[in-house]
């Protein structure tokens, strides 16, 4: 089946569609843009022709990507505009042997995600997800042990909130128990936070490659970072800021919501790495792995 056309204001289900496909999210499909320049009999000059540099001038950002060079603009207010699918979405496996962690966010009226990482190098590998709504720890874990990298497990990191009873064992307590698995927590500032993942998002200086990415099996983050569509129902879902009429953002947080495996990575990040800079410190606090 062969689809065509425009990507009008980024919305709906064409440009999510196109987004998956492009980043190869869905393997059994393609997407590709052709930018207006392509078209060199109204162009002769391609991509410096005269007109195009003309239309870039006069045009918003949005507008010149979105009908000149055919690619979807990123939806208003998102959180994480850094996150790019063509580089941040890899075809990366299992490496039987090495460590995997488990970076979870239970989140009880939303989702459940468990982000799957094993680190190569200095490179950050989310391999796989769990990312389930009405599941309950205990089934999370059957889930998990269904996997490959299971018996590779070894390092744990939850919400605090994690470690909390609410009508029901902790998630902590119910992980350690059946699995033997410890589960490290702390509260976490959200916005500083958010900030250690936009800094893991950068390519790396030194290798030229990013510094995280994820598989294309990883459907529940990648929804939230506003480049596939929700897993659950298929709507744009994605972790927002609150917004006016206009577009512009309001208030110093985001809405808190579609983003359980953003939070996810975020324990992760911050636990074993901490935020990134030292604040009011003599010492810095590093976490060796064993």
């Amino acid at each position: 089946m062969f689809l065509s056309g425009t990507f009008e204001g980024s919305l709906g289900w064409y440009p999510q569609m196109f987004t998956a496909w492009a980043s190869g999210a869905e393997p059994d499909s393609r997407a590709f843009s052709l930018p207006s320049w392509t078209n060199t009999h109204l162009y002769p000059g391609g991509a410096t022709d005269p007109e195009i540099l003309r239309l870039k001038e006069a045009s918003s950002d949005d507008f010149f990507m979105e009908r000149i060079e055919g690619k979807p603009s990123p939806p208003k207010g998102l959180v994480f505009t850094e996150f790019r699918p063509d580089m941040h979405i890899s075809a990366v496996e299992y490496e039987p042997g090495s460590p995997v962690h488990l970076w979870m966010d239970p989140g009880y009226a939303g989702a459940y995600a468990v982000e799957v990482v094993q680190v190569r190098g200095e490179q950050l590998c989310v391999i796989d997800e769990i990312y389930e709504q009405g599941l309950v720890t205990d089934d999370i874990i059957d889930v998990a042990r269904s996997r490959e990298w299971w018996p590779d497990v070894h390092f744990g990191v939850i919400d605090i909130a994690g470690t909390q009873h609410q009508a029901m064992a902790a998630p902590t307590e119910v992980w350690l128990d059946k699995t033997g698995l410890y589960l490290s927590s702390q509260k976490i500032r959200i916005n500083e936070g958010t900030e250690r993942l936009k800094g893991w998002l950068k390519v790396d200086p030194k290798t030229h490659a990013p510094r995280i990415v994820f598989s294309p099996r990883c459907h529940g983050i990648i929804s939230e970072f506003g480049s596939a569509p929700n897993p659950f129902d298929g709507q744009t879902k994605a972790y927002r800021w609150k917004t006016d009429r206009e577009g512009n953002i309001v208030g110093e947080v985001p809405e808190d919501k579609y983003n359980h495996g953003v939070k996810a990575m975020i324990y992760g990040l911050v636990d074993r790495f901490g935020y990134g800079y030292i604040e009011n410190r003599g010492r810095i606090r590093v976490k060796r792995w064993v």
